[in-house]
């Protein structure tokens, strides 16, 4: 009798669960099965650490929390120091992003999704998003930052991502590009740390990571800013020689 009223119930949640599926849209049911599935891995990696197979069980783990969303599989890394990559071989951390600041601008670059964002420091729109200026602010900003350098050469890697043909919209003669930046000021270790992305104190190993995945990204040859790489660069130097 009991095997009977077992079986019924688990027949009637078969039946509820594939009427439920029917119904989802596609989205939902996505996150439904991913945390379905992190959580019977998790159960199953409680099993492998009972039973003492650590080695398997730990990597195994953090891969099933960041299908729950509580952690990202790739920063997981085993006893002995070898990095579990995780299952999509991806090499960096969502949500990172990289901050530079000049006399009139304050620049953020996420690192996902390569989008540059600023915001005015000084001047005629101090506080103003770049984002919310129009053309014809943006070509009045540029002319006001003529006189720093740094200010330039960000400003004009934001208008690159933005208006394709903003030198000649902003009528820009043959010697725009060719600017005295000789006065562009040395970053700070606090600077060099928001520019790569990093927390103080990161390792050489971290530093040398961040810059080499951030360089093929911003570097010319695959359309990136110039400026942007050098600061790379400069970021990278300045942190390395103090190790």
């Amino acid at each position: 009798m009991g095997y009977l009223v077992m079986g019924g119930l688990v027949l009637a949640i078969l039946y509820f669960f594939a009427k439920w599926l029917t119904q989802s849209n596609p989205a939902k049911l996505k996150e439904v099965l991913k945390m379905l599935i992190g959580g019977l891995l998790l159960a199953f990696c409680a099993f492998l650490a009972v039973t003492g197979r650590y080695v398997i069980a730990l990597p195994l783990a953090a891969f099933a929390l960041s299908l729950l969303g509580w952690g990202s599989a790739q920063s997981f890394k085993f006893p002995g120091g070898f990095p579990f990559g995780g299952l999509g071989g991806a090499s960096k951390s969502a949500g990172q992003t990289s901050n530079i600041s000049s006399r009139f601008l304050h620049m953020e670059l996420d690192h996902d999704s390569k989008k540059l964002e600023g915001k005015v420091l000084a001047g005629s729109f101090a506080g103003r998003a770049l984002s919310s200026l129009q053309v014809a602010e943006l070509k009045q900003l540029w002319r006001d930052v003529q006189p720093d350098g740094d200010s330039v050469a960000l400003l004009e890697a934001y208008l690159d991502s933005r208006l394709s043909n903003w030198r000649v919209d902003f009528h820009a003669d043959s010697t725009a590009g060719q600017r005295d930046t000789s006065s562009s000021s040395a970053l700070t270790e606090k600077e060099a740390y928001e520019v790569l992305g990093l927390a103080p104190g990161a390792s050489v190993e971290d530093i040398r990571a961040a810059h080499r995945r951030l360089i093929k990204r911003l570097h010319p040859d695959s359309g990136g800013s110039a400026f942007l790489a050098s600061k790379l660069n400069e970021a990278k130097d300045r942190l390395l020689n103090r190790h």
